[in-house]
């Protein structure tokens, strides 16, 4: 039986209205909130998973991929590292393709967290590492993936700003430059591999919140609980 990391309803988690700002907010069906002028994908996640509690962070700074093979490292094991640009629609592709690979014959558990916390914001004020960390698995789910040695490989479509966004960027041009996060939706193909030949794939789509300041690189800010057209 196939175990699957990231379903593609993913581990849900619901947003309270309690950190919105204004402007990065889509405001479809509750999943992104607009108030006043600057807004951002925030709220905090009542249904937190037990194993996001406490992740370990790795806070090394990071360079560009080459595209090349990398050894994994000691403290995040196979997830990459984030990419240093300042582009917020290659930085969400990015951080999709991270979220959508991984693989369980070379990193635990704790090191997955500890390479998706590396690409989070580090202005706590509008990073939602719950809606990040809840699309892991608990440890124990994740050790019978490992079991099987499953692991996952992303393939992205597009990466492109959900309508509602850039409605609310044309109303108020200048209500970005509070925060500087952007909505980014991101399309794409997860193939996932086990043991004895076992194989599978599925399409794929996210609504990210990424934070672009100007002269600085990307950082994820959240996730959606539910993807914005």
């Amino acid at each position: 039986m196939r175990t699957r990391l990231f379903s593609p309803s993913g581990y849900g988690v619901g947003w309270s209205a309690t950190r919105r700002l204004t402007l990065v907010a889509i405001a479809l069906a509750c999943l992104l909130a607009i108030a006043g002028a600057t807004a951002y994908f925030a709220g905090h996640s009542r249904q937190q998973h037990p194993s996001s509690s406490s992740p370990a962070a790795s806070s090394s700074p990071s360079t560009a991929p080459s595209g090349g093979t990398k050894k994994p490292q000691a403290k995040t094991g196979s997830v990459p590292k984030p990419p240093r640009i300042s582009d917020p629609l290659a930085f969400a592709q990015a951080a999709a393709a991270m979220l959508w690979s991984y693989d369980t014959r070379t990193t635990s558990h704790e090191q997955q967290l500890a390479g998706m916390q590396a690409w989070m914001t580090k202005e706590s004020e509008y990073g939602d590492w719950a809606s990040v960390s809840a699309q892991m698995p608990d440890p124990t789910l994740w050790s019978r993936m490992a079991d099987q040695k499953q692991y996952a490989t992303a393939t992205i479509a597009e990466g492109h700003y959900p309508a509602a966004f850039k409605q609310a960027l044309a109303d108020d041009p200048s209500a970005i430059t509070e925060a500087y996060i952007y909505a980014v939706t991101v399309t794409g193909k997860q193939t996932l591999a086990w043991a004895k030949g076992g194989q599978g794939a599925e399409d794929r789509s996210i609504t990210l919140a990424v934070q672009c300041r100007p002269s600085a690189d990307c950082s994820l800010v959240a996730i959606a609980p539910r993807v914005a057209p």
